[in-house]
């Protein structure tokens, strides 16, 4: 019964056909970066080889936020606003700190 209440409180967001396919393939790049460094270590490759190809996937991470949180604000957030929820503000506030940490 818990989980079922849990349920009715996840959010979730449909997302445009151009929009959900920018998303997954950035994601299946950054998949592929990280399978190749998993296998630079496998390789015994060399430590400044393999942290260049981390600063690489950690930048293709924040290009993935920036992405996402840009089309966040572009539609979650501009239609909680209209609709009234101004809530939406405080939890955009939010999640722009923990992405800044």
């Amino acid at each position: 019964m818990a989980e079922e209440a849990h349920c009715c409180c996840v959010k979730t967001k449909h997302r445009e056909e151009e929009e959900y396919k920018k998303l997954i393939n950035r994601l299946n790049r950054i998949e592929g970066q990280v399978r190749g460094v998993k296998s630079m270590v496998d390789n015994d490759r060399y430590c400044v080889d393999i942290l260049t190809q981390v600063a690489a996937i950690q930048s293709a991470l924040n290009a993935f936020n920036r992405e996402l949180l840009t089309n966040h604000i572009k539609t979650c957030v501009v239609d909680d606003i209209k609709d009234g929820d101004e809530a939406v503000v405080d939890e955009l506030c939010d999640t722009i700190k923990k992405l800044m940490k």
